[in-house]
């Protein structure tokens, strides 16, 4: 057995609840023969561990060979699927379907075609009303090949109407498949490169969305169509910074699940992104009024059974709450806050380490980064910058550019002046070659390098120049991502008008507010 699949056991082992370990013992012991009683030894043996160790777990279990190990390990991973199986199938439809097709195709295997047909209605049903489009096609092939082989007494309106309906399921999973396919790849896109850094990106941006949309996108309908439509232009959007459009079509997203509320336990991770979604078009639009009472509802349906029946769930609502507080302390600049949060975000993102991707990971470190950052504490952002540098670079391209740019200031403001030049030098390189320079950037390294020769009693009016010149950049969507991953004008200001950083963004949020209630747009 490889190593990476003994991993994925521990892994299987280490993520179950203690109800579900109960579960499977009482699963082994009532249906298993005598010799399964040793998967019950190795379970326990792996459970104890607290890393994988193949030697340790050798020696726990003694009297097995290597080949034996890796034959209960094989034995133990199928059955604690069977169990977890047996456990979940009322928790989950697709579950349910599955087990609906199976047993209709073990009686029609049987000769009882007529049972086998009934079972099929009655999953068919729970498909359609569920919107599970990919399990109908399945039943539905089981249906007319039944129909086709034998004397089944129906009617030829039946067979029309298994005919037609085939058809538009056909048509549906294309649509389906395309749009799906769409969403995916743009998101891989935004992983690999964050946003468009230019026109070019943006050319190619368009060319892709064009080629992969269906050409009866017009007759987009249901809701997995939608669904799926909307996620792939929220992407779009995002990776473009349109956010008018991001937050658009990310309450579209949102709406679906409003008018279709069974689909909550249905697509339960979906709707978790969805609102994840919504919250960061509130964030990225400073839409302070909306973000704060969708963020409560969000609080509010993570204590509901629906958010706490799987560990992906929980998994996900937890770090996307997480996320969502940080993002407002850094839209209000209470920086000292936010730290307070700090132990017991790290502490759920320990907890969860099995199901926390990388890319999550690296989202939170650059965040704690910047809130250290904001509060003055550079010391403590270098130490969160310094997992992301030091780190592997197939993810955020984005993130790994703004790090070093964040870990330069930080540099900068500590006043260590023998390291800063050729820091300069090489994350001007490194973001150069990985062609994320925009204007902002560039002025930034041109103050930089002139600020050592100019006196600390001149530098104010050269801040001030520096000022002037990213300022009017704000409303510039290509140079937006600077100001999205780090809030330069605000950096800059608090050093113009000798105040903390904190201060500056706390003033701006409180006359954003102001205006924002004065145009309706809380309304």
């Amino acid at each position: 057995m490889s190593n990476r699949f003994s991993d994925i056991l521990f892994q299987l082992v280490h993520s179950l609840e203690k109800s579900e370990k109960r579960h499977f013992k009482l699963y082994i012991k009532r249906s298993s023969a005598k010799e399964d009683l040793k998967i019950i030894q190795l379970f326990d043996a792996l459970d104890k561990l607290k890393e994988y160790d193949d030697k340790l777990l050798l020696k726990r279990m003694q009297g097995i060979s290597k080949t034996q190990l890796a034959n209960l390990k094989n034995h133990l991973y199928k059955q604690l699927l069977a169990s977890l199986r047996l456990l979940k199938t009322t928790d989950n439809i697709d579950l349910q379907l599955s087990e609906h097709l199976d047993n209709a195709r073990i009686l029609y295997n049987k000769g009882l075609k007529m049972h086998s047909l009934r079972i099929l209605d009655r999953a068919k049903e729970l498909a359609r009303t569920n919107q599970k489009f990919n399990t109908l096609v399945q039943l539905v092939s089981l249906e007319k090949k039944i129909e086709t082989l034998h004397i089944t007494r129906s009617t030829t309106d039946k067979t029309q109407q298994i005919a037609d309906e085939a058809l538009a399921i056909s048509g549906h999973i294309d649509r389906v498949t395309r749009l799906s396919n769409l969403a995916l790849l743009l998101y891989r896109w935004f992983v690999l490169h964050g946003h468009a850094r230019h026109e070019q990106d943006e050319k190619e941006l368009k060319a892709f969305v064009k080629n992969y949309l269906p050409a009866d996108v017009d007759k987009v309908n249901g809701f997995y169509e939608k669904l799926y439509l909307y996620q792939s232009y929220c992407w779009y959007a995002f990776i473009r910074q349109d956010f008018l459009m991001y937050y658009r079509y990310s309450q579209k997203w949102i709406d679906l699940f409003e008018e279709q509320p069974v689909m909550k336990e249905v697509e339960t991770g979906h709707y978790i992104k969805g609102v994840h979604t919504l919250l960061n078009a509130f964030f990225d639009l400073r839409y302070f009024e909306k973000f704060e009472p969708v963020l409560k509802k969000f609080e509010q349906f993570e204590k509901t059974p629906v958010a706490q029946r799987h560990d992906n769930f929980r998994t996900h609502t937890s770090i996307y709450i997480n996320s969502a507080r940080i993002n407002l302390h850094l839209m209000k600049g209470t920086f000292a806050d936010a730290l307070q949060l700090v132990p017991s975000i790290e502490k759920n993102l320990e907890e969860y380490s099995l199901f926390v991707d990388p890319h999550r990971i690296l989202v939170f470190n650059y965040k704690i980064a910047t809130l250290y950052f904001g509060a003055g504490q550079y010391e403590k952002a270098i130490d969160y910058l310094q997992r992301i540098i030091n780190g592997p670079l197939d993810l955020r391209i984005d993130l790994q550019c703004y790090a070093r740019l964040l870990h330069l200031m930080a540099h900068y403001e500590l006043g260590n002046y023998t390291l800063i030049e050729s820091l300069i030098k090489s994350v001007y390189r490194f973001m150069a070659k990985m062609k994320n320079l925009t204007v902002v950037e560039e002025e930034m390294f041109r103050f930089l390098k002139q600020s050592f020769d100019v006196p600390a009693r001149k530098i104010k009016p050269e801040l001030e120049k520096f000022l002037e010149k990213i300022k009017h950049l704000e409303g510039d969507r290509f140079e937006t991502r600077s100001f999205a991953y780090l809030d330069v004008i605000s950096w800059v200001e608090s050093k113009v008008y000798n105040k903390p950083m904190s201060e500056i963004i706390f003033d701006k949020y409180l006359n954003r507010k102001k205006r924002n209630l004065l145009s309706g747009k809380a309304a």
